[in-house]
C-alpha cells in the first residue's frame, strides 16, 4: 500500500511538472528530467532575485529590513516544506526532480507575491510602497 501511495505521488509530480515546465515534458531519462527541473528552478530563482532587488530599491530603510527578514523566513519555509514534500522519494532517482520542482513551484508563487506588491496602485492601504 505504501509503495502504491508513493507511485501515485510520483506520477502526480510528473504530471504537474510537465504542466509547469513545458520544455521538460518530452524527456524520457530520469537524469534529463532531474537536470531540467534544476534548470527551471534556477530560472525562476533568478526571476525572484530580480524582482526582490528591484522592489527593495523602492523601499525606505525600515521597510528594506522588514522585507529582508520576511524573505529570509520565507526561504526557510520554502526549503523545509520542499524537504518534507520530497521526503517520500528521498534517496531515489526521482528525488532531484521532486525537490527541484517543489522549489521552482514555490519560488514562482513568491515571484507572483512580490510582483503584486511591486505593482500595487497608489491608495492601496495594504501596499508598503507604490513609488
Amino acid at each position: 500500500m505504501k509503495a502504491l501511495g508513493r507511485a501515485i505521488f510520483v506520477a502526480a509530480v510528473f504530471i504537474s511538472f510537465a504542466a509547469f515546465a513545458e520544455n521538460c515534458g518530452d524527456l524520457d531519462a530520469q537524469s534529463e528530467m532531474n537536470d531540467c527541473a534544476f534548470r527551471e528552478y534556477k530560472k525562476v530563482d533568478k526571476e525572484l532575485n530580480e524582482i526582490y532587488n528591484s522592489y527593495r530599491a523602492r523601499l525606505d530603510e525600515g521597510q528594506k529590513r522588514q522585507l529582508r527578514d520576511v524573505q529570509l523566513e520565507w526561504v526557510k519555509f520554502r526549503d523545509l516544506a520542499c524537504a518534507f514534500e520530497s521526503s517520500g522519494v528521498e534517496g531515489g532517482s526521482a528525488y532531484p526532480l521532486v525537490i527541484n520542482y517543489c522549489l521552482a513551484r514555490r519560488t514562482a508563487d513568491r515571484v507572483k507575491e512580490l510582483s503584486a506588491l511591486a505593482n500595487c496602485k497608489e491608495g492601496d492601504l495594504s501596499c508598503p510602497a507604490w513609488k
